[in-house]
């Protein structure tokens, strides 16, 4: 029997794989309200992690996804909700897109407005994924998966607003803090 093979970091990627989204985010006529989300990608320590590569996903302003499964999708001005962006040398990152309307839940309620986040970075074995709330949205209090996470982990999952249009997410990979990550 030949021995199991040793683990290996996320990669390697193509380039392809690695072109991020543009900063300027979406086409100009995609409707829905336009967003600004920066934030810092940092390690146990504190300290910023300079080669992080994030993924988001989410819905449009009226809560569809571009997806074959979603009979409301419409993919206007080519926004297909998915976005990459990667961390400058100081850890930031800016995400320019518009904010998501409220989604179906399986159970037939709704979910809060939100992204889906997935991290990447050099070390990291599996990606990471997490949820983005917005911390202003009423709607929180309703959101099943939420209401899931232990109470006092919930703020790391919450944009805090930063002025009008703007929000501010940091991610915290593990120690004081972390962000909470899910299982997928």
């Amino acid at each position: 029997m030949a021995p199991l093979t040793p683990s290996q970091t996320v990669g390697p990627f193509f380039h392809f794989g690695l072109i991020c989204t543009p900063p300027e985010g979406p086409p100009a006529d995609v409707a829905g309200e336009r967003i600004r989300i920066t934030g810092d990608v940092r390690d146990g320590a504190g300290s910023p992690i300079t080669d992080a590569l994030i993924e988001f996903w989410q819905a449009d302003a009226s809560g569809h996804y571009a997806h074959p499964d979603d009979p409301g999708a419409v993919v206007p001005g080519g926004f297909d909700g998915f976005a990459r962006v990667a961390t400058d040398a100081d850890g930031r990152y800016l995400l320019v897109t518009i904010k998501p309307g409220r989604v179906p839940a399986p159970d037939g309620s709704t979910q809060a407005p939100h992204l889906l986040v997935g991290v990447l970075a050099r070390g990291l074995l599996q990606r990471l994924v997490t949820r983005l709330y917005f911390a202003d949205e009423p709607s929180n209090d309703t959101d099943a998966i939420l209401r899931l996470v232990p109470e006092a982990r919930r703020t790391t999952l919450l944009a805090r607003t930063v002025g009008e249009g703007e929000y501010r997410f940091d991610i915290v990979l593990q120690g004081n803090g972390e962000t909470v990550f899910f299982d997928v």
